[in-house]
């Protein structure tokens, strides 16, 4: 395992994982915490040892979004508008938005703002029975800042993500699953045994085929059917001539589990 200042980071059996490490601060986002993720995010994605993304959090927040205190010491130097907390936080949502590999977001307590947005620009979410979501912004008579207002109506449909954003409400594992936001819920002391259960799984497959499909997903909706039919063809065969693609075609003559590699 390594410490890169508020971060842990260790890489396991193709897995990578990340926790934000903060505690007392309830792992809240200051501007090095988003530099320093950003970048294990784009060694992790250049790193063919490493297949699938897991984010976390240390104690019993996952994270309490933009930091306060950070937030209250630019506003004293009159630099709010300047200091570049938001441009920060666009970039590091964009690099993990985009990331080649599967994302998991391991959601072991509050995720508030700018830490639910976390959330968000993850593929998949599981979060453990006390895990609350709250987006945090008008509350302190805000807009969302870090793509709440992208992933939301996309995951949960308009008018949920409206009632989410509009009264701020506070909303319960259950509840949040129920919506949609999260495909998993379990107990608490089972997170990280089901997350790495999940990670497993994504780490045997063909992850060549899975930055292909994340591709075609957030391109999609700005194409045509037609246009998008077409980029599915172009990363067909991309795929199919991709090793993966032999292994699985061999593998599936030959009657055996397909061993993949990634490329």
């Amino acid at each position: 395992m390594t410490t890169q200042s508020s971060l842990l980071s260790q890489v396991e059996a193709g897995v990578a994982w990340i926790t934000l490490n903060r505690t007392a601060q309830r792992n809240a986002l200051d501007i090095p915490t988003l530099k320093n993720l950003h970048t294990l995010l784009d060694g992790f994605n250049a790193d063919p040892a490493v297949r699938v993304v897991v984010l976390t959090g240390s104690g019993r927040s996952f994270c309490a979004g933009a930091d306060l205190d950070e937030w209250a010491d630019a506003e004293a130097r009159g630099a709010l508008e300047t200091y570049g907390w938001t441009e920060t936080a666009h970039a590091l949502m964009t690099r993990l938005h985009s990331l080649e590999k599967p994302t998991i977001a391991a959601i072991n307590g509050t995720a508030v703002g700018a830490g639910m947005d976390l959330t968000l620009c993850c593929d998949l979410r599981i979060a453990g029975q006390s895990a609350r979501f709250k987006a945090g912004y008008t509350s302190m008579a805000y807009s969302p800042d870090a793509g709440a207002s992208w992933h939301l109506p996309r995951l949960i449909g308009s008018e949920q993500a409206k009632r989410l954003l509009f009264l701020d409400e506070l909303w319960s594992a259950d509840r949040a699953l129920d919506a949609g936001l999260v495909g998993d819920v379990c107990a608490d002391d089972q997170l990280l045994t089901v997350t790495s259960e999940l990670a497993a799984r994504l780490a045997a497959g063909p992850t060549f085929a899975f930055a292909q499909t994340k591709k075609l997903m957030r391109e999609g909706a700005e194409r045509s059917l037609p246009e998008q039919l077409q980029a599915e063809l172009a990363a067909g065969l991309l795929c199919g001539r991709s090793e993966d693609g032999n292994e699985a075609l061999r593998a599936a003559m030959e009657k055996r589990p397909a061993r993949f590699v990634g490329r």
